[in-house]
């Protein structure tokens, strides 16, 4: 039922998520709408999700900001892929690169090829046919050449690293710039329209009220509007994704500057590295259930690859999402909707699709229930596929013997995921929706990396014969080898285009 215009959006809370919600809207809402901010400098923000996933220059150009002053910020790296280390047995290594794997044919992609001489021991793992994967290994990065026509160089698909308060703080400086008014001050009060239970005020611990027509929660775990106040429920996907725990803490700088996030294995968790130009974030997310507070964080502390820069902050969490995103005149984004744990670095990104979405189906002419139906069955989707995807490293793999990994391997996993395993296993196929943020390429390397193996191929590849797929195999093999040769290292390219200054 709509209920009037639209004429005035509260964000609530700071941070990452509000301060890109209110750079999105400062920029994009034209309909005369009032941008408020409101955060509290006695209320800190989590800022561990310093790394990202290719689609946020997508959000960076929307909202018109250059990528090298962004860069030098937020003392930002480039960003190839992950590497995931210890995750199938102790001691292996896989690269989940961004981007493509070799060259697709009329009959058949890629990696069918690729996958009948793996399958006939003529070929090496699939990381040597992404020039994403194989300049990683090298510590190699540039942006994509869209000059050089059918190169694997115009493939290069990156993303970034960057430091999160500073790119709240910078986007902040956009977003005043732009028109947004930031208000300091913590609510202590939410006032709701007694007729429909919508939003209609929240009063400051100063005794300022602020109305608002639309209000954004970005308050983080606490949800402060779409829970405490609208009490919307959580939806808690513990039992596929138990690590409830995490442990935070910046090391100095190593050389050479890794153009990739690190995810480390351990005996009830993992530990992320992600480098920036002036330090390195490391993390180790934990069970609880299998490991001991202290435990986790000698552990951490003793894995990092330099001198430790501040003291460890422990945090608390709980996998899942709120049952509506969209609640009345409500509309979560970032951790007050929701938290997956940032082992594929999505946590940005799920702050970057709500805003999307809201500016997609934006209540300019008020609140109708079939827009946000169509929001919350979006969003619902979007988590349910990163969900199953993040339950695809800890299901498969064979760290036998360690009773937090034997848990993961043994538990029942969704239905949906159960198939696609299945439908891979047999003839290594792999059928997405058009809307997935994860492709073919993402699924096929995590499964292989993982040990997951195909029993088949794609019928069609047998058209061409052995020897010709294998030809054609080497062939991209060798381009991609020869432009990763002439790719500048990770951190010439950054001193040559968007170096920060030292802090």
């Amino acid at each position: 039922m709509s209920l009037g215009l639209v004429k005035k959006v509260v964000i609530v809370g700071g941070g990452t998520s509000g301060w890109m919600t209110a750079a999105a809207m400062s920029t994009l809402i034209s309909n005369g709408c009032e941008i408020r901010l409101i955060e509290s400098d006695e209320i800190s923000t989590i800022g561990v999700g310093e790394a990202t996933i290719p689609v946020i220059r997508g959000f960076n150009d929307l909202i018109g900001i250059d990528e090298n002053e962004f860069l030098r910020n937020t003392q930002g790296t480039f960003k190839l892929g992950i590497e995931f280390v210890n995750w199938g047995k102790q001691g292996d290594s896989y690269l989940h690169g961004f981007g493509v794997i070799g060259r697709d044919q009329m009959l058949a992609r890629f990696y069918h090829y690729w996958l009948k001489m793996y399958q006939e021991g003529k070929a090496p793992n699939i990381e040597d046919y992404s020039i994403n994967t194989a300049a990683a290994r090298q510590f190699k990065f540039m942006r994509a050449d869209r000059e050089s026509g059918d190169s694997p160089l115009a493939d290069i698909s990156h993303a970034f690293h960057f430091d999160a308060s500073l790119y709240a703080k910078y986007l902040r400086r956009v977003s005043e710039s732009r028109g947004a008014i930031r208000t300091e001050g913590r609510i202590v009060k939410v006032e709701q329209r007694a007729s429909d239970g919508y939003v209609e005020a929240v009063v400051l611990h100063s005794g300022e009220r602020i109305e608002g027509d639309l209000f954004i929660d970005c308050s983080g775990f606490r949800g402060l509007l779409i829970e405490e106040t609208l009490k919307t429920g959580f939806e808690d996907w513990s039992h596929y994704l138990p690590c409830d725990r995490a442990i935070a803490v910046p090391c100095a700088s190593v050389s050479p500057l890794l153009p990739y996030t690190r995810s480390t294995a351990h005996k009830a968790g993992w530990q992320w590295r992600i480098p920036l130009q002036h330090r390195i974030g490391n993390g180790h997310v934990y069970c609880s259930q299998f490991m001991q507070e202290a435990e986790a964080e000698d552990i951490l502390m003793n894995n990092l690859d330099g001198k430790a820069l501040a003291h460890p902050r422990h945090l608390t969490f709980k996998a899942g999402k709120r049952k509506l995103a969209w609640n009345r005149n409500v509309v979560s984004i970032g951790l007050a909707g929701g938290f997956m744990e940032p082992l594929e670095s999505t946590s940005i990104h799920l702050v970057q699709t709500g805003i999307t979405r809201l500016l997609m189906m934006f209540p300019h002419m008020g609140f109708e229930q079939a827009d946000i139906d169509a929001f919350n069955r979006a969003n619902d989707d979007e988590y349910i596929g990163i969900r199953d995807f993040l339950i695809l490293h800890y299901k498969l793999n064979q760290r036998i013997g360690d009773p937090f990994w034997d848990y993961c391997r043994n538990m029942p996993i969704p239905d949906t995921l159960q198939r696609r395993m299945d439908l891979y296993q047999s003839n290594g196929r792999l059928l997405l929706s058009r809307d997935e943020l994860f492709t073919e390429t993402s699924w096929i390397q995590v499964m292989h990396g993982q040990g997951l193996r195909s029993k088949g191929y794609h019928p069609l590849v047998d058209q061409r014969t052995p020897e010709e797929i294998e030809g054609f195999l080497n062939n991209v093999k060798d381009v991609v080898q020869r432009c990763v040769d002439h790719m500048p290292t990770h951190e010439e390219y950054i001193a040559a285009h968007c170096a920060a200054e030292k802090m």
